[in-house]
């Protein structure tokens, strides 16, 4: 029997049953003379009551992106939990900045409307699938959306990041901007009750700075310097505070942004590209040495007359024997003088995504090495997401993170 089938079969003997009772006591024997009519209208309020129960267990809110630059908050089919999986109820979602490419149009052909974002959000467990094991109802959870193949050269190597048809949930299917999900549990990391659910939906990016950090071998004593004070920017930052206290120079044009890094940091000098030329402050603030570690993590850059680009800006930041990371996913070139780079017989590395540094991201939650309200600019309601966008896009300056709260009741 289907689960339709079911729900309808368990109201009518629910109902059934009712008016049995109701025939039994003599006070109503009355009803046996319209035994016909009430057989009618107890058919019409089983159906209604079956209609009621239906759409309160079928369906959910979920923001869906209908068409590029349009979310609406719609009902939508809940998923059943399947098993080998976990139901989870998503607690906060939170707006990154690929979901702002997504929201333009500027992921197709690979995403394709109508759909649901969100790779960014924590929840809880609310069902366990059939099969699954040292899992429970109330468990707090942040799952990885990574989704990789295994079979290809760099999943055989454990290089998942560098997977060959690597996916995403929230791109390349469904995502957890919505009010339940249902995942297996090897996406899902367990997250200790007492962190905050709005801490939760940062794990995420907070593991891509992780991963960074790792990518780049960042060590105690070391000194860095952040190109890109945004989502991942700052991100970094959190990470590389995990692990030195020397001097952290976070360089952007947006001076909101600049900010952040030294109100919630110390030991941190912020550099506004637009105002000066920060190779030559780098290097004034450091002796003419230069820093031990540079992340480029801007991305699109703006074009500032005099200055390099950010990614040879970093080259020209680090001292010899080096390291530059970059993380930006701009499409535009960004010409590099590989000489500069050979004298110093420094390197060059990449980082995307995060390889498990979800586990490292939660353990400075829990012992309060991060500081994840720097990256909380506001909070809006999940029928509110596409305002969200809207606001990310009208004010960057000043937004960093916007979370998304999707498990309490929606604004009238």
């Amino acid at each position: 029997m289907n689960d339709t089938l079911l729900k309808f079969f368990c109201a009518h003997v629910f109902f059934l049953q009712i008016y049995e009772n109701l025939r039994a006591d003599p006070i109503n024997n009355y009803l046996e003379l319209i035994t016909g009519k009430i057989d009618y209208l107890i058919s019409l309020v089983v159906i209604h009551h079956y209609l009621c129960l239906s759409n309160k267990i079928n369906d959910m809110k979920a923001a869906v992106l209908t068409e590029y630059n349009k979310v609406e908050w719609l009902d939508v089919e809940k998923p059943l939990c399947k098993p080998g999986e976990v139901l989870i109820e998503v607690a906060y979602g939170c707006i990154c900045g690929s979901d702002q490419h997504i929201h333009k149009g500027e992921f197709h052909p690979r995403t394709k409307t109508p759909m649901i974002m969100g790779h960014e959000f924590g929840g809880l467990v609310v069902e366990v699938g059939e099969g699954v094991e040292g899992w429970a109802v109330g468990d707090k959870v942040a799952p990885d959306p990574i989704i990789w193949c295994g079979k290809c050269p760099a999943c055989l190597k454990g290089h998942y990041p560098a997977c060959t048809t690597l996916k995403l949930i929230g791109i390349d299917s469904d995502g957890g901007f919505t009010q339940f999900i249902s995942l297996p549990p090897s996406m899902l990391y367990k997250v200790p009750a007492d962190i905050p659910d709005e801490h939760v939906a940062l794990i995420e990016v907070l593991a891509i700075g992780c991963h960074a950090k790792n990518r780049s071998n960042v060590k105690k004593g070391d000194t860095v310097v952040i190109w890109g004070s945004g989502k991942v920017g700052l991100c970094i930052l959190e990470a590389v505070r995990t692990v030195t206290d020397n001097t952290v120079f976070m360089v952007d044009i947006l001076e909101p942004r600049l900010a952040i890094g030294p109100k919630y940091y110390e030991n941190v000098i912020a550099i506004d590209a637009s105002k000066e030329n920060p190779v030559e402050r780098i290097k004034d603030e450091t002796g003419g040495k230069g820093v031990d570690i540079a992340f480029e993590a801007v991305g699109h850059a703006h074009e500032i007359e005099g200055l390099v680009n950010p990614v040879r800006g970093c080259i020209q930041s680090v001292c010899g024997g080096g390291t530059v990371c970059v993380l930006g996913l701009g499409n535009e070139p960004a010409p590099i003088v590989f000489k500069e780079l050979i004298w110093k017989e420094a390197k060059i590395v990449s980082s995307r995504v995060s390889r498990g540094e979800f586990a490292e991201a939660i353990e400075h939650l829990k012992h309060g090495r991060f500081k994840p309200e720097a990256l909380i600019s506001q909070k809006l309601h999940g029928s509110q997401t596409q305002r969200g966008f809207e606001i990310l896009d009208e004010n960057p300056a000043e937004n960093i993170k916007i979370l998304l709260d999707f498990r309490s009741e929606y604004p009238d």
